[in-house]
């Protein structure tokens, strides 16, 4: 199958931006995540610029990389392949169908859990906490998905590595 120029250039964007992606959320989880959180170590924010600072990098992190693949590549991605393209969910679950993503479910609830360690941070610290800590349970989830999905694309020979 073969597709327009313009769409395998845009394919061929959104992979970059993923790869980096991908690479700086794993290098911040790894950097943050030595231990789970706890609620001691969350009321150390306030004190602590460093840690702070890439809580604020890992939620971020986590959010573009879920953006992007969710809302960008995915649908790019459906189009290509001559899917139709559709609400978020409805793209997520024709994911699930194509072995793109592990669970379309797990998907939304992650959307759910980033809009918690945004909207959270401030307010209830144990909801921070636990939060944060399902985040970095999910990395592997949303890298995982990201990476097949680039790497079907390198298959189809859209993309290149």
């Amino acid at each position: 199958m073969s597709i327009s120029s313009q769409k395998k250039l845009r394919l061929q964007f959104l992979a970059r931006v993923v790869y980096k992606e991908i690479r700086y959320l794993q290098l911040t989880d790894q950097r943050l995540f030595d231990v789970p959180f706890t609620r001691e170590k969350i009321e150390r924010l306030e004190d602590d610029v460093d840690l702070a600072e890439r809580v604020d990098a890992f939620v971020s992190r986590f959010g573009r990389l879920q953006d992007t693949v969710g809302d960008k590549l995915l649908p790019n991605y459906l189009d290509a392949v001559g899917e139709t393209v559709g609400p978020a969910v409805d793209n997520l679950n024709r994911a699930e169908k194509l072995d793109l993503v592990d669970s379309a479910e797990v998907w939304m609830t992650l959307r759910i859990l980033r809009n918690q360690m945004v909207h959270e941070y401030m307010e209830d610290l144990d909801k921070l906490a636990e939060a944060l800590n399902k985040g970095h349970e999910h990395v592997s989830t949303l890298t995982g998905d990201a990476t097949r999905m680039l790497s079907d694309l390198e298959d189809r020979g859209w993309i290149t590595a």
